[in-house]
């Protein structure tokens, strides 16, 4: 059973990976790539960690999120420019460079969408 959910994560993983990838090189709108983006982030680090986390912590939806938010704090705060790295375009690109409540907002979402959707499959295959 975890073989094949990891399995399921993986090419859920992948799938959202290029997503994302498609989104950051073809869309240029004011709400796909700034929102909808903002929210499969979190659901691709959720199912990015479940590969290898398959069933241990429950909670782990919180915990991407949280990391998803304290990153758009460290934007706040301008942290690639404190530690000298503004002229990187990886760097600038992973942490970001511009803070917005929205984000934190999509980044929430995102976290309550694979909550939900994990707690009906457990119910679904556990139940049966």
């Amino acid at each position: 059973m975890k073989k094949k959910l990891r399995i399921t994560y993986a090419v859920l993983f992948a799938v959202l990976f290029l997503t994302e990838v498609l989104i950051a090189l073809f869309v240029h709108d004011a709400f796909v790539r700034p929102y909808i983006g903002d929210v499969l982030v979190v659901v691709l680090v959720c199912a990015f960690l479940r590969i290898f986390i398959p069933d241990k912590i429950r909670l782990l939806p919180v915990f991407a999120t949280l990391f998803a938010v304290f990153i758009e704090i460290l934007q706040y705060f301008d942290f690639v420019n404190l530690i000298g790295l503004a002229d990187n375009a990886i760097i600038s690109t992973a942490i970001g460079r511009t803070f917005d409540i929205k984000d934190i907002i999509c980044y929430t979402v995102g976290g309550l969408i694979f909550f939900a959707a994990e707690q009906i499959f457990r119910r679904k295959n556990y139940d049966h």
